[in-house]
């Protein structure tokens, strides 16, 4: 009789917190996170009859929390997602997986759907971990630190002569897929411009620059007007046409003390905004507001603000998020800001402190809580260097929201991983933590936070 060949088994289907190092980080706070409450607050977004299956919850929530605490794109946290078993079990696989959870463009559509304001529930879940692992205390929630900061757009530096040639390539697409047949596009002869544009700008000759820039210009006012002559009936009812035609008279009445200026064709919301800084005189994007626990700096809210308000006219919304998020039974007391902030008509009953010139009529008690008013500004630096505030390559306003909330969630994910790390291994500060932490991402090694 001829036996039956067995079949091999799979290496990798054994049981995954069967091969884990149960004093992993990572490890830990999956089992710390209350991933219900996204099931609750996201189920009725999902329809179980129209569309494909939809991925679970915990695996997008939990892929989100890995590209923002470790800095990561939204291919690369997929491509690693396959190579670590830490992260797999981190987001609520049982068993090993070697093939890639999601398509990349995945991501991106499911920050579209819940949009900003759902999304504060995974900031939310993060303060509530926090309290539950003695990571943040009650009594640190009593006093926070406020402060603001920019959130660059992925654009490159403005000038009028990139976004003259950047909108002429532009109107040439339109009328190419619409069938206009063009006397010239000016596309061969605007590059050229442009270049020798940059050069007699590098070389200082600033009456040659000039003249190219308005040659570019003319070459602008040329191609639109040969549009609208011969633009159908139904293209110039359609939103890419209106768009377009709208952010061209807007480059063509901008002037260099104009207010609203336009900086960028595809994300005309960037605005400039200048901070003071020696090393960068104006920055392009958008304000950012940050609230975090005065004692351990752990952010309990991060807020986009647009149309570049003054400090004192954010104070209300940053303190109102804050409160929002934390549990009914913890309140804010005190905050503390800088000097920007005077003049707020905060009306609410937190007590607000600015931190003024000189010490002497301030309360001895109250002093220590002053001079850490500046702890949000490496909170900011973190936020900015690790979490993916620095530059944010999200579209549109709602993307600047997503952002700032989402690198606040990366900052506070990172800050349970040290706390956690810190409990287990002979550490003697979080900020030795931190340090091999940066050590292995910069290293790219493939099982990051392995032990």
């Amino acid at each position: 009789m001829i036996s039956r060949q067995k079949k091999p088994g799979n290496l990798f289907q054994s049981y995954l917190p069967h091969l884990l190092n149960h004093k992993n980080p990572l490890y830990c706070l999956a089992n710390q996170i209350d991933w219900r409450e996204f099931d609750d607050a996201f189920a009725p977004m999902y329809s179980a009859d129209t569309g494909r299956p939809a991925k679970q919850i915990r695996l997008m929530v939990g892929l989100h929390y890995l590209k923002y605490a470790f800095d990561l794109s939204d291919e690369e946290v997929v491509l690693r997602w396959a190579e670590n078993p830490y992260w797999q079990y981190f987001c609520g696989e049982d068993y090993f997986q070697t093939e890639f959870p999601i398509a990349p463009s995945l991501m991106t559509k499911w920050r579209q759907r819940l949009q900003s304001h759902n999304l504060e529930k995974l900031l939310e879940v993060t303060i509530k971990t926090g309290l539950k692992t003695k990571t943040l205390k009650k009594s640190d929630v009593a006093r926070v630190n406020i402060d603001t900061t920019v959130q660059e757009k992925n654009i490159t530096y403005p000038t009028d002569a990139k976004l003259y040639y950047r909108m002429l390539v532009k109107l040439g697409t339109l009328a190419k897929s619409d069938g206009i047949k063009l006397k010239q596009s000016y596309v061969r002869v605007g590059k050229r411009t442009l270049v020798m544009q940059n050069r007699y700008r590098h070389a200082r000759q600033t009456k040659r620059a000039n003249r190219k820039v308005r040659k570019l210009k003319t070459y602008l006012g040329r191609l639109q007007r040969e549009i609208e002559r011969k633009a159908s009936a139904s293209l110039k009812k359609s939103p890419q046409y209106i768009d377009l035609m709208d952010k061209t008279m807007r480059l063509f009445e901008q002037k260099r003390d104009s207010k609203n200026k336009l900086y960028s064709i595809h994300a005309p919301e960037v605005e400039c905004i200048s901070k003071g800084k020696v090393h960068k005189k104006y920055e392009f994007g958008c304000k950012v507001g940050v609230v975090s626990s005065s004692k351990n700096c752990f952010i309990l809210g991060a807020m986009a603000f647009h149309g570049n308000p003054h400090d004192s006219k954010t104070l209300g919304e940053c303190l109102e998020q804050a409160e929002s998020l934390l549990p009914n039974d913890i309140i804010i007391e005190q905050a503390f800001v800088d000097q920007g902030y005077r003049g707020h008509k905060y009306e609410g009953g937190i007590t607000i402190n600015i931190v003024r010139r000189g010490w002497r009529k301030v309360k001895t008690s109250l002093r220590r809580w002053l001079s850490r008013r500046s702890a949000v500004e490496p909170v900011i630096g973190h936020m900015k260097n690790d979490c993916r505030l620095g530059r944010n390559y999200l579209h549109g306003i709602e993307g600047d929201n997503i952002n700032a909330i989402l690198s606040a969630c990366g900052f506070n994910i990172r800050k349970l991983l040290a706390d956690i790390f810190c409990l287990f291994f002979d550490f003697h500060s979080k900020i030795e933590f931190q340090q091999k932490m940066n050590l292995i991402l910069h290293n790219n090694c493939k099982y990051a936070m392995s032990a």
